[in-house]
């Protein structure tokens, strides 16, 4: 595992994309979204190709970010708050534990959507983890496919730490919002709908909610800008129906 800090012997800086002040699907309520620089995984069907890597990423600590969040505050209403989103916001965990510690002192829900893919049980990260666990209030885990060799095709990575993540929130009591991407033909198999569907059954209530994510061509303009050939080219977006039946097989009530 890698992290990515700037401190220069000062604050720890965070690589910062881009921000959306009125998020409404990254957590509960409006949220004043944070997108982070820096990614692993390679997922062939990432929308946001242009933060796998922290090049022109703005460098800033968690006051200067707060700061500007806070402005928008009297929008969150009781369920809002600020989200960290990315790239991959683990491999900028001090920076994460330092910009949530803070916002929790100024009453903010705070919310961090990852991939996991950081995830590490090395004592060192433990320690880091655990800290953020006690001001994160609720983490946004994405599965993207339950087969391990599936996985490494799908994103270059094993996906073992990850479910080995969301195993351990649910024992240390965090609550969790999961999210599975729907590809047709790649993540939408009965067998690795009902092996997401057994895993989730074994997370128990600390999973409040289900959302399947239909797969989309939205990002396909930034691959192309970045001349990376797009791995999906031609694969279509699922229909109606197809989201549905993955709902029905996760247990996702409308």
């Amino acid at each position: 595992m890698s992290e990515m800090n700037q401190n220069n012997n000062g604050p720890v800086k965070g690589a910062i994309h881009s921000i959306e002040s009125f998020g409404s699907v990254d957590g509960p309520g409006v949220r004043y979204v944070i997108f982070v620089k820096g990614c692993n995984m390679r997922c062939q069907f990432c929308h946001n190709p242009d933060t796998w890597t922290t090049k022109d990423a703005d460098w800033q600590t968690a006051d200067e970010v707060l700061k500007k969040a806070l402005r928008y505050k009297n929008y969150w209403g009781e369920k809002g708050g600020i989200t960290v989103s990315g790239g991959e916001p683990l491999l900028q965990i001090d920076f994460l534990i330092e910009l949530f510690r803070k916002a929790k002192k100024n009453g903010v829900h705070t919310t961090l959507d990852t991939s996991g893919n950081p995830f590490s049980d090395a004592p060192e990260f433990m320690e880091k983890f655990d800290r953020l666990m006690e001001v994160t209030d609720l983490f946004m885990l994405d599965i993207k496919e339950m087969d391990e060799s599936k996985h490494k095709k799908l994103t270059g990575h094993t996906n073992q730490n990850i479910i080995a993540m969301g195993d351990y929130i649910s024992s240390h009591g965090g609550a969790m919002w999961v999210r599975h991407v729907l590809v047709p033909g790649l993540t939408d198999d009965d067998e690795g709908l009902k092996a997401l569907k057994t895993k989730l059954d074994q997370w128990g209530d600390c999973v409040e909610r289900v959302e399947i994510l239909p797969y989309h061509t939205l990002g396909l303009a930034k691959w192309k800008k970045l001349n990376i050939d797009y791995p999906l080219d031609g694969v279509r977006v699922p229909t109606q129906e197809e989201v549905a039946h993955a709902e029905e097989m996760l247990g996702i009530q409308k």
